[in-house]
């Protein structure tokens, strides 16, 4: 065998053994195997990221940790979360004197926060129970957290945040995000009656390079400060939107991409007559969406979509309520233009009864993919509060969503196709209670507000899991009401698929491929 032959074949050999290259077969003379199914695997690995909760130094916050029980066997594995630097960004003048002082003071203060980043500051103690902590002020710190073995299936964390006065006043509440390369924001601003700034959080341990696109309603935004910014390896870094353009948009759409790297991305909106909360990335374009539960008291709902390809979007809104799939009179359909942001204001189109907003094509067989997101008010005059619902996908297998109370939990269950059946169980509470669980009928074409069921003898907070057993698709979302002086606080948070099962193709290794009998 000359040398060639052997360089050939080692090539080969390491090929198969690098990518793990591998192939069905069946025993001699049975001829070629029948693909299997791939299996059903827990993930064995799970990463979050909290931003920075608030600038406000009466700010009150919780953090609260979950994995459903009964997800993986064994005992090994951990989940926790710790905390991470906050890094400030070059894209703001105006920070120019605090990142002076920061230099300042990096060699002092470098060891401390080492020391502090490799603490854990909540550590999940088992599946099913859920875990807080609480932290006061403008110092509380974004999280970067891994979760592993019997813990990664699953794993969410919440960060509710009460603000009670100034500019940040309102319940700002987010179930804290996994990194990724990509994200969408429909419904964010740079008008001067807004502040929206968009953290950008590294959990990994190099450099990560961000780019913030901004789109208004004729076009992108002029923005060249949104390009090439660097976040550090385990930091969270806050881009003030009106600082990266000099164009008002009332409504924008901004979208989060990396060069390098990957990141953690949300919103931080602050309206002067509104309130703040969280906005959370949107579901992935696609040509029809869900936006799951507005509440039935809301006095002000306004859809907000993005279309990013190089087509226009010609869209049919629809609200599924209680009892059935209507067209909002006035709001029924909504042009999106390609590379635009629309809006549509639907005021109070619940009319006191709980629903969702359904986007399909107008014409059948021309789906153009938007992203998109509501605004949602509750209350009038001075005493108002915002949230906003971005567009979410179905909960194909299981979603969990973290702090609960024992009152103010309103669960929305909505099927926009066929009729659904729902399991919904509620954990251990996070200082003790017995679990509970209830199973709810969503009939084709409607929204299913209810109380969800509370653990008895809760102690503490606890979280709900969504686990659809029949029928058609289901989105779903959580609000969290929390009134204070007469302002009716709120926040609302979708439940997402938690993806913590994937599939892993049955596969052995064919080495016959290297000597020609493959």
């Amino acid at each position: 065998m000359n040398r060639t032959t052997l360089s050939l074949i080692a090539a080969a050999t390491a090929l198969a053994a690098v990518t793990g290259f591998a192939s069905l077969s069946a025993p001699d003379g049975e001829g070629p195997a029948t693909a299997q199914a791939p299996a059903r695997l827990p993930v064995e690995r799970s990463s979050l990221l909290c931003p920075a909760p608030s600038v406000s130094d009466i700010a009150e916050t919780t953090y609260t940790s979950f994995t459903p029980a009964g997800t993986a066997g064994g005992d090994a594995g951990s989940a926790e979360l710790k905390s991470s630097t906050v890094a400030l960004a070059d894209t703001d003048p105006a920070d120019d004197k605090k990142k002076d002082e920061a230099k300042d003071g990096e060699k002092n203060d470098d060891a401390k926060k080492d020391t502090a980043s490799d603490k854990p500051f909540i550590t999940l103690k088992e599946p099913g129970k859920p875990v807080s902590a609480d932290e006061s002020g403008s110092e509380s710190p974004a999280l970067v957290g891994t979760a592993t073995g019997r813990f990664a299936p699953g794993w969410t964390a919440q960060q509710t945040t009460s603000v009670s006065v100034g500019g940040a006043r309102g319940l700002l509440g987010m179930t804290c995000t996994a990194p990724d390369t990509s994200f969408w924001f429909p419904g964010a601003s740079t008008d001067k009656t807004r502040q929206d700034y968009v953290h950008l959080t590294n959990p990994d341990d190099t450099a990560a390079v961000a780019d913030i696109e901004l789109y208004g309603k004729d076009g992108a935004l002029k923005s060249e400060a949104g390009e090439g910014i660097p976040v550090p390896a385990r930091s969270s870094v806050p881009v003030l939107l009106s600082t990266l353009t000099s164009e008002n948009a009332e409504n924008a759409t901004v979208h989060v991409s990396t060069r390098t790297g990957r990141v953690g991305a949300a919103v931080r909106a602050a309206d002067d007559g509104t309130g703040s909360d969280w906005l959370s990335s949107a579901a992935d374009p696609a040509g029809s969406l869900v936006l799951p539960g507005i509440p039935a008291d809301a006095t002000d709902v306004r859809l907000v979509a993005f279309a990013p390809g190089a087509d226009d979007a010609d869209l049919k809104v629809q609200l599924a309520g209680p009892d059935s799939t209507i067209a909002p009179a006035g709001g029924d359909t909504l042009h999106v233009k390609s590379k635009m942001t629309a809006a549509l204001d639907l005021k109070d189109v619940t009319k006191g009864e709980a629903g969702s907003l359904v986007l399909t094509p107008a014409q059948s067989g021309r789906a153009t993919p938007i992203v998109a997101a509501l605004r949602v008010v509750r209350g009038k005059g001075a005493e108002k509060e915002v949230a906003f619902i971005p567009a979410t996908g179905p909960v194909s297998s299981r979603a969990s969503v973290a702090d609960n109370r024992a009152k103010g939990s309103t669960l929305s269950l909505t099927a926009p196709g066929a009729t659904a059946k729902v399991k919904v169980t509620a954990s251990a509470g996070s200082g003790g209670g017995e679990p509970a669980e209830k199973t709810y009928t969503v009939k084709g074409g409607t929204t299913l507000a209810v109380t969800p069921p509370v653990p008895a003898g809760l102690k503490g907070s606890y979280a709900l899991t969504v686990e659809p057993e029949s029928g058609g698709p289901v989105h779903a979302a959580r609000m969290l009401a929390l009134p204070e002086d007469g302002i009716p606080m709120f926040t609302v948070q979708t439940l997402p698929d938690d993806r913590g099962m994937v599939s892993v193709p049955k596969a052995e290794e064919d080495l016959s491929i290297l000597d020609g009998r493959g």
